[in-house]
């Protein structure tokens, strides 16, 4: 198998927002994932789980989306703010039916991205909620000078502003925001839009709702009608896609009991990925040449049966190797459409479905995907390079080999490649067109498609270093040649 890489032919930029998060209040990501309260016996600053920040500023965690998903859009963003004994509880209807007091807010979830150091992404409420509300929302967050809700934001200690550089307007309009037809919700959004004001200089980029898509429902014509109706007056367009194997109509195999039959149907249904991005990018291109709107594919990741004795409105599932290969994939492929894709947010953070971080009381365990994102972190703010390569078709009819390459300000040039095959290794040859390189650095992780993390052995999957290459001169290049087992996840690093 053959990979080409021409590291002098950069393509695009790779948009750090492309390894983004979402945190939703669901189950336990908000709740005892990221957020334990001041009080907590388990160690933390402001509330913040201290070895959940410290994991994630780890992996360079570049943007964090909140409060949801569906929860947005029955969220009422000034229950959240203020003194915590007088705010108003709520009952989260679409996740369980549990009662939330409002302790993690406005406030909260900021503090969160300031000591993570990644940037807010907040989803206004356009379901359920006012264009008064999504406005004072905006002004109470951005404003500097003296206004009604900048005031309250001073009563309620923070004097200065946040910097908000993304605004959701609304979710899933589509379904759980409100069962909208896409001209309606393009109506809608262009209203709402107007009166999301920029303060003091700052800018938030507004970001429509976009299609939710799937293998028999990719939603093509839900993309054009917002690019037409209302394209000049968005930054970016969602698009939620979720990878969900069934092993039986209306039931989802399991996280991690599967047969390599559901193993090969959870690829093919991850690739498909690499079809929505071409073909939603190319409506989008009639409309918008420059590629100035990006794709923020704001929701994605697998979505299993729930962990048994869990309860099914927490959408727990544990994370394998298997989710580490969709990860690598999804990567992969979001790098290679960089012109188009602005951001990405793998759903979700912590003990919800293809979550990086689970949290069990005091312990924590990091997932195999949360490895593909470490490992994947030198992509970030570099540029994409071209390359391609050649390798065999799995029985699934997917290639068995993914792949995406960059360079980055010091020359260095990253190389992240994926075995997706669960049975059979790689012999695989990297040839760097026009360039004298030597390996740098290397990690593999690697493991049977069932491994994963527990409680009780936090460590049975993670990278190890990898410098089985062997790296020689070749006519007007440089050629790397090394072995990947199955089910295997490398990053090289040359210069």
């Amino acid at each position: 198998m053959r990979i080409l890489v021409m590291p002098k032919l950069k393509l695009a930029h790779i948009h750090p927002e492309i390894y983004g998060n979402f945190s939703e209040h669901l189950g336990r990501c908000i709740y005892g994932g990221v957020y334990v309260g001041e009080n907590s016996p388990i160690p933390n600053v402001n509330g913040m789980r201290t070895d959940v920040v410290e994991a994630l500023r780890h992996i360079r965690l570049s943007v964090l989306r909140w409060p949801g998903g569906c929860f947005a859009d029955e969220y009422h963003w000034k229950d959240g703010v203020g003194p915590k004994a007088a705010r108003k509880t709520m009952v989260n209807t679409n996740w369980g039916g549990v009662t939330e007091d409002n302790s993690f807010g406005t406030h909260e979830f900021l503090e969160l991205c300031r000591q993570i150091g990644c940037k807010p992404y907040i989803n206004g409420n356009l379901g359920s909620g006012t264009v008064q509300e999504m406005s004072e929302w905006v002004e109470y967050l951005t404003n500097p000078g003296v206004s009604p809700m900048a005031d309250w934001r001073r009563q309620n200690g923070r004097e200065a502003p946040w910097e908000i550089p993304y605004f959701g307007v609304g979710n899933e309009n589509w379904g759980c925001g409100g069962n909208m037809t896409a001209a309606h919700y393009a109506d809608e959004y262009r209203r709402y839009q107007t009166y999301l004001r920029n303060y003091g200089g700052a800018r938030v980029h507004k970001i429509a709702c976009g299609a939710g898509t799937s293998m028999t429902s990719p939603n093509y014509d839900w993309t054009e009608t917002l690019m037409r109706e209302a394209g000049r007056m968005m930054d970016g367009l969602s698009l939620h896609y979720y990878t969900t194997p069934q092993r039986t109509p209306g039931r989802r195999v399991d996280a991690t009991n599967f047969t390599h039959e559901e193993y090969a149907d959870t690829i093919l249904k991850a690739a498909f990925i690499e079809e929505l991005l071409e073909k939603h990018g190319a409506i989008m291109d009639r409309y918008d040449p420059e590629r100035r709107v990006g794709l923020m594919v704001d929701e994605w990741g697998t979505w299993y049966d729930v962990e048994e004795g869990t309860n099914p409105g927490f959408l727990y599932q544990q994370n394998t190797m298997r989710d580490a290969m969709v990860a690598a994939l999804s990567l992969n492929a979001f790098n290679q459409h960089a012109s188009r894709v602005h951001m990405a947010n793998i759903a979700q953070l912590a003990n919800v479905l293809q979550a990086v971080i689970l949290t069990e009381g005091e312990n924590m365990v990091l997932t195999p995907t949360y490895h593909v994102f470490d490992l994947y972190k030198v992509h970030q703010g570099a540029s994409l390079v071209h390359s391609a390569a050649i390798a065999p078709q799995m029985d699934n009819g997917v290639r068995q080999l993914s792949h995406s390459a960059s360079i980055d300000e010091s020359g260095a040039v990253h190389v992240t490649i994926a075995n997706l095959s669960d049975t059979d290794g790689a012999d695989v040859a990297l040839y760097f067109d026009q360039c004298a390189l030597q390996l740098q650095e290397g990690y593999l992780l690697a493991g049977d498609a069932h491994a994963h993390n527990t409680f009780a052995a936090p460590q049975a999957v993670r990278p190890e270093a990898f410098d089985r290459v062997a790296v020689q001169a070749a006519p007007e290049g440089t050629s790397a040649k090394f072995s990947l087992p199955r089910c295997s996840v490398a990053r090289l690093s040359f210069a």
